[in-house]
């Protein structure tokens, strides 16, 4: 428990106390459902719903204190009124959960932060010490315990949230952490009371401009990581090979940043040759004029950018080159990110990954045809009430890289999913269409022969699968192992 009055002096902001401001609180919330004695609720302005709208409920639960945008007074609670109730629940909740690990990184970008904070997860955790990451994939630690409490809900959990799990990884030992960052969570300061040590940028292409109005504004959105946050090393860990990139670090570059490059066209982490083999990736990388050559056992010539990023990421954590190098050598691949799941009866591999945009599909069919010698094959959809551009762009994508497209359903929530399929298609000549996923995958498999890749794109890590108002359990990879054994 904690004094209001000590919190609020230490989140640097200007707040406007209205009542008692030494009372003590015991938790903090922006749920009305979840208010207990004691707690301090916050009313998140929103336009779907407005906090606002349940303080009466939290007050009657109990609530020792309010924070909300808007100045008000009486009652028997303290009110706190602040200019951004975002920005200051973030940074309330770092100050009343206190310590946080000595170590903590964040990576965005349109694709790849999964695998890049998974990399760097591994990276410290090979090199002797505890770490965890925090995303999409939930927390991932060396504690049990922690990963069953913390499974994903968002890539960036609430700052709530964010700053509980910190907290928590500190009582466990865990001092080294990646921390995926999406543009939701950085346009809405969910980071904003995160200690980071260092950043890195992945790349970004059309994404949730179902959420930002423009590209221009989804790149703004991300670059608050690098311009906006405090980085305690100082350093912006950049893919300049992308375009978005390049830009980033000109800009890093005027803020006063220092830039880590990373790529083919960079100068401290220079990617200079990737070569597919069965065992995974061959890779010779130039970092800081000193030749590196390694096996990562990964697949996807894709996935070397994503190793680039984490090990920029893990030297500025004070791990050596040969530490990075030798744990780089003996990773396990990422759940869901171009996951090897079996290989059939006639030798063709399968696998399963997340790609749900028009780049990420493209970038993982080209990864994988450096592994196929017949048939490239495709089973994917598009999630319903998401960004609609896409899916035509995805269809082109599919139809263009692979040899066989197998257009199914994805998650289409309360759109018909035929009519998402259908915006595919359009685009895809000569797919197939199977509604159902089961099926679909069923059908995949079936047609595999000596020499063919699959790969089911689009739902990677996640296991359900939603339809209308209903959520069932739905896993890829479970269902390839289904159809293998109905063989």
């Amino acid at each position: 428990m904690q004094h209001l009055s000590e919190i609020v002096a230490d989140i640097g902001l200007d707040v406007q106390l209205s009542g008692n401001a030494a009372c003590v609180l015991n938790g903090i919330t922006s749920d009305s459902r979840k208010v207990r004695e004691g707690m301090l609720f916050v009313a998140i302005p929103g336009h779907a719903a407005n906090g606002e709208q349940f303080i009466d409920d939290a007050i009657a639960k109990g609530a020792s204190a309010i924070l909300t945008q808007q100045p008000y007074s009486g009652q028997k609670v303290t009110w706190i009124s602040v200019g951004n109730v975002r920005l200051a629940v973030a940074k309330i909740a770092a100050a009343f959960y206190g310590e946080q690990p000595q170590h903590i990184v964040a990576i965005t970008g349109t694709n790849g932060k999964t695998s890049t904070a998974e990399f760097y997860r591994q990276i410290c955790q090979l090199a002797g010490q505890h770490s965890a990451s925090i995303g999409t994939l939930g927390l991932r630690s060396t504690s049990a315990s922690l990963n069953a409490r913390y499974p994903g809900v968002n890539t960036s959990p609430d700052p709530i949230l964010m700053a509980e799990m910190l907290r928590q990884l500190v009582e466990h030992h865990i001092q080294y952490a990646a921390l995926e960052a999406s543009s939701h969570g950085l346009d809405q300061h969910r980071l904003d009371g995160v200690k980071l040590e260092a950043a890195a940028f992945t790349n970004l292409t059309r994404d949730h401009l179902d959420y930002h109005p423009s590209m221009d504004a989804y790149f703004d959105a991300k670059s608050r990581l690098f311009l906006d946050l405090e980085l305690s090393s100082n350093a912006a860990v950049i893919n300049v090979d992308d375009g978005y990139g390049a830009k980033l670090a000109r800009r890093c570059e005027a803020a006063g940043r220092r830039v880590v490059s990373y790529g083919a066209t960079a100068q401290d982490i220079v990617l200079k040759r990737v070569v597919p083999s069965e065992k995974g990736l061959r890779m010779d990388v130039v970092w800081d004029g000193e030749s590196c050559e390694f096996v990562a056992p990964v697949f996807g010539a894709f996935q070397a950018m994503n190793l680039c990023a984490a090990m920029g990421l893990a030297r500025e954590s004070g791990f050596s080159k040969e530490q990075i190098v030798a744990a780089v050598s003996s990773l396990s691949g990422v759940h869901g990110r171009m996951q090897y799941v079996a290989s059939h009866p006639c030798g063709a591999p399968m696998f399963v990954d997340y790609a749900h945009t028009p780049d990420a599909l493209k970038v993982v069919l080209e990864g994988l045809r450096a592994h196929t010698q017949r048939r490239l094959c495709v089973v994917f959809g598009c999630g319903g009430d998401r960004d609609k551009g896409k899916r035509p762009q995805m269809g082109e994508v599919a139809a263009r890289y692979a040899d066989m497209v197998v257009v199914t359903d994805d998650n289409p929530r309360s759109e018909n999913p035929a009519e998402i399929r259908q915006q595919i298609m359009n685009a895809a000549p000569g797919a197939r269409e199977i509604g159902d996923r089961r099926k679909a995958i069923v059908e995949a498999v079936k047609q595999l022969g000596a020499g063919d890749v699959l790969v089911v794109a689009g739902k990677g890590h996640e296991n359900y699968q939603i339809i209308g108002e209903q959520t069932i359990h739905f896993d890829d990879a479970e269902i390839i192992k289904e159809a293998l054994s109905s063989l």
